[in-house]
């Protein structure tokens, strides 16, 4: 809270005093709402609890799933020491619940898009980095479940980025975006084609999509087969991967899953329409193509 610090250097016996109106304007904000809380000043403790509030909602919209346990459990993270009572008041104040703490419907309404179909099912491309595809999956493992956000490229069919946690929060997608854009050397209009997930309709992913220069695109609503070569690379992680055996630990899984996509997946199988190359085999000869026509 600033407004007690405007009080203290406006106050007459202050050693270097400073008008309010000189202080307000410097720190951005209204005399108004200054003299408003000087006739009602807010509490250390009303001041903690809304700066509380502000960082339930934001971890709130990046997990919407999460009720007030696991927003505790964030906070903790964060280094906040606060009971899970006191968190579940403030969610009740500020009117923070569950996206699933009432029974669903049968048919849910899906979520609105926050961008065009680019893609509309046309599943090819002439060059590297011209359209990505994303998508998150999930298992189970005797500790929970663990979810894997990946992105392909749809000329190689190469996941260029994948991000995996034992959360399904918008920061999953964020960082698998970021590892692609990594291991791609941040290309700039690449179509990022996607469900209409909450990850994806995200603020945080939606922001990182522009501050990247990418372009986002969404599928229909209740049409799988508008991203269906992302569900095929999903049927054959399902196949090789998550059903050979039973996980007992969210790491053990994770390790396979990793050992898969970059040891056989990539460099091992494979495909008939990259001409019977596999992924990275492909990627070498479409990049010596280009340098040779640069």
């Amino acid at each position: 809270m600033i407004y007690p610090l405007v009080r203290e250097m406006a106050a007459p016996g202050a050693r270097v005093r400073v008008p309010v109106a000189v202080a307000c304007r410097v720190l951005e904000f209204s005399e108004q709402a200054y003299y408003r809380w000087l006739t009602s000043p807010q509490s250390a403790r009303e001041a903690e609890e809304e700066q509380l509030i502000g960082v339930l909602r934001e971890l709130h919209e990046e997990d919407p799933e999460g009720g007030y346990r696991v927003l505790a459990d964030d906070l903790h993270d964060l280094g906040y020491d606060i009971s899970e009572r006191r968190v579940w008041r403030l969610c009740k104040v500020a009117g923070i619940q569950s996206a699933i703490t009432k029974r669903k419907r049968r048919y849910q309404r899906a979520g609105e898009p926050v961008g065009d179909d680019l893609v509309e099912r046309d599943f090819t491309a002439d060059a590297l980095d011209e359209k990505w595809l994303t998508d998150i999956t999930e298992h189970w493992t005797g500790e929970g479940k663990l979810y894997l956000c990946a992105i392909k490229d749809v000329c190689s069919n190469r996941i260029v980025g994948y991000a995996i946690d034992k959360r399904m929060k918008a920061s999953l997608a964020v960082r698998a975006l970021g590892n692609a854009l990594q291991q791609r050397g941040y290309p700039a209009g690449v179509i990022v084609h996607s469900d209409r997930g909450s990850q994806f309709r995200s603020r945080k992913f939606q922001q990182a999509l522009k501050r990247h220069q990418l372009k986002g695109s969404m599928g229909r609503v209740g049409a799988c087969g508008d991203n269906a070569a992302m569900e095929s690379f999903f049927s054959l992680l399902q196949k090789n991967v998550l059903d050979r055996q039973s996980w007992r630990t969210r790491q053990e899984l994770r390790l396979a899953i990793v050992a898969w996509i970059e040891g056989k997946y990539h460099r091992k199988r494979r495909q008939r329409r990259l001409g019977k190359l596999t992924r990275v085999e492909f990627e070498a000869i479409m990049m010596d193509v280009v340098a040779l026509a640069a």
